[in-house]
């Protein structure tokens, strides 16, 4: 196994670098970089390697989602054979699926068997299994239990109470010293993730979808500008200014260093803060995300899938591949090591992994029934609405246009992008 930045000089607009693919391994696969996802998909490609004889590359993707689905839509565009397994977002089947291998044609009919059944209809495009599902994902509310209870406050059930008490402990910390602490941290640069942290604050304000089942543009609504003026305020005062460029990782470590009293994140942090260099291990908590005053709690559907490339020189092969990572002796080992959701049902009841991840147990409502992207109704267009929705979310937190301002011209973008329908 070889891992690489495998890049082509035409994707050089990344920012990535231009290694060439090593010459005899039987396949390549993408893997992301997020906390531990390397390392396990690493080990996972290496027990295969061992099981079966064969050797892998692995090419070290854009972090970014948004860089990441770029960089493919790029290489599949070209019918380029480059990278035969392809790790693919929960909202990407619709938008790839052309390019991808039918997986029940490869692997059987029975190869989707014991997944969830939302996360196997959303992967099938047009009849075909297109991707299967590797990890299954929804926002989650990390919290330091110690701060919490020292200062007599329970877990915020609501994004105002959030507010108030992340306020509080906040200017108590810095009293005593903390000067680096904040209330809140998340995901806040432009790009997929703040789409999935705002369609949070919007849901749960019972602000909608964006668009809705019917393909109605649905967010210029008071909710949604509400919502998003709430999470506009928290900027420079709950939350560091620099917040507007995190992602997933950047938010992971002001919380893990000790400098947030909560964090909105996925469950693959969970591991990480326990890790023995973390120095808030054994101090930390996870709920549901609050809700705003007219809805309930709403966590963004995510997780990521694999899938093979239509251009692949060794398509059954990489179906083989693509099975034992998503099998479920896989599965269980990433939960136990690094609180990756299972995909599988029944690992949902296995003792080693809730042990390893009590939380599995206790939001499994929350994995299970959270709110989904509108990829699936908006198809190829989705990737023009989730940078329509966050450059417009992003505009508000940096305090460019109020939340009404925002949503009003962003209907009007969505209608463009719409046009007669989706």
């Amino acid at each position: 196994m070889q891992r690489k930045t495998l890049i082509a000089s035409s994707f050089a607009l990344l920012g990535a670098a231009t290694t060439a693919p090593a010459m005899g391994a039987d396949l390549t696969i993408s893997c992301g970089a997020v906390g531990a996802e390397l390392e396990l998909c690493e080990q996972g490609v290496a027990a295969w390697e061992d099981k079966t004889g064969h050797e892998v590359d692995i090419v070290s993707t854009p972090n970014s989602s948004t860089e990441r689905l770029s960089l493919y839509q790029q290489i599949l565009s070209a019918q380029s054979g480059d990278i035969d397994v392809l790790q693919i977002d929960v909202v990407w089947p619709g938008l790839l699926g052309n390019h991808l291998l039918d997986l029940h044609q490869t692997l059987g009919e029975k190869a989707s068997q014991g997944h969830f059944k939302t996360i196997i209809d959303n992967n099938t495009v047009d009849g075909r299994l297109v991707a299967m599902p590797w990890f299954t994902d929804a926002g989650v509310l990390y919290y330091r239990k110690d701060l919490l209870e020292k200062y007599g406050f329970a877990p915020p059930e609501t994004w105002q109470e959030l507010t108030e008490t992340a306020t509080q402990i906040q200017a108590k910390e810095r009293e005593a010293g903390s000067e680096k602490m904040w209330g809140y941290v998340f995901q806040g640069r432009a790009y997929e993730g703040l789409t999935c942290n705002a369609l949070e604050w919007v849901a749960s304000n019972d602000g909608g979808a964006i668009v809705d089942a019917d393909g109605e543009i649905t967010v210029d609504n008071p909710n949604t500008a509400s919502a998003l003026d709430l999470a506009a305020s928290w900027i420079g005062e709950i939350t560091p200014q620099g917040a507007l460029n995190y992602s997933e990782e950047e938010a992971r470590g002001i919380f893990q260093s000790g400098n947030a009293v909560f964090m909105r994140n996925w469950p693959y942090a969970w591991s990480l803060t326990q890790s023995d260099d973390s120095k808030v291990a054994g101090k930390v908590g996870v709920v549901k995300l609050p809700h705003g005053a007219e809805g309930e709690s709403a966590a963004a559907l995510g997780g990521w899938n694999l899938a093979v490339s239509k251009y692949s020189e060794n398509p059954e092969l990489a179906s083989q591949l693509v099975a034992f990572l998503t099998g479920e002796s896989e599965q269980k080992r990433r939960a136990i090591q690094a609180a990756y959701n299972p995909t599988l049902t029944a690992l949902y009841q296995d003792e080693e992994v809730l042990t390893a991840v009590p939380f599995f147990g206790t939001l499994y409502d929350t994995f299970t029934n959270a709110v989904a992207r509108p990829s699936a109704v908006t198809g190829d267009n989705y990737g023009q609405v989730s940078n329509a929705f966050f450059n417009a979310t992003h505009s508000v937190l940096s305090g460019e246009q109020s939340g009404a301002q925002a949503v009003a011209q962003l209907k009007g973008e969505l209608a463009r992008i719409k046009r007669r329908r989706w």
